[in-house]
């Protein structure tokens, strides 16, 4: 389940607990275990299948992201066969109302919220700066802003994040026109040029607090 890059609220960052989700978590914990192989038993994430850390995000930003891969807003551009394969299974008949998604996700922020292993190595320094652009939709720390629309990125797994940029500047997210969040964080690509800028900022990102 993925995670589109840039904005989403105040959270554990900032001493403020993770707004929970509308549904049931006991109700939603039958639904997870088709999410398991990707996404881990806790959400811990999978890089060997692409799979970002879901546990520790904000529930409107994985409800909104749900909705997407199933209204085609995300998932069916050209290349993205990652998020083909998301798509196809957030379409599963038990997911089919907005209220088992809710559940869903309640049982996800059940999870503990679990330090990432580091893996992206960069110029902390020069992605502090690059970083300026992100926090108006991010925040200062990477904790999110729900009124932006925009993920917590602290705590996310570093090479999904440097992989979520790629696929922005290369039209894979962001492309549909109802994924408004998703199209202003593809017009912000224009900040990071190139894979060092990515690698610079998610450095920087590695260092704010979780």
């Amino acid at each position: 389940m993925a995670v589109r890059l840039c904005c989403v609220l105040l959270c554990f960052a900032v001493g403020i607990p993770l707004a929970s989700a509308a549904g049931n978590a006991e109700a939603g914990r039958s639904l997870y275990p088709v999410c398991t192989a990707c996404h881990g038993a806790q959400g811990q994430g999978n890089r060997a299948m692409s799979a970002p850390k879901i546990a520790g995000q904000h529930g409107f930003y994985l409800l909104k992201q749900m909705q997407h891969f199933q209204s085609g807003a995300r998932g069916t551009a050209p290349g993205d066969a990652k998020g083909r394969q998301m798509a196809a299974m957030s379409k599963g008949p038990r997911l089919a109302s907005n209220a088992a998604l809710e559940n869903l996700i309640a049982y996800v922020q059940s999870f503990p919220d679990k330090k990432i292993v580091k893996t992206v190595s960069g110029d902390t320094d020069r992605g502090k700066d690059l970083y300026v652009a992100c926090a108006s939709c991010h925040g200062d720390e990477a904790q999110g802003l729900e009124m932006m629309a925009a993920p917590r990125l602290a705590g996310q797994n570093d090479w999904y994040l440097v992989a979520q940029l790629e696929n922005f500047a290369a039209g894979k997210r962001g492309y549909a026109p109802g994924d408004h969040g998703g199209r202003q964080m593809k017009a912000m690509m224009g900040v990071l040029k190139n894979s060092e800028d990515y690698r610079d900022v998610v450095a920087y990102i590695n260092t704010l607090s979780q």
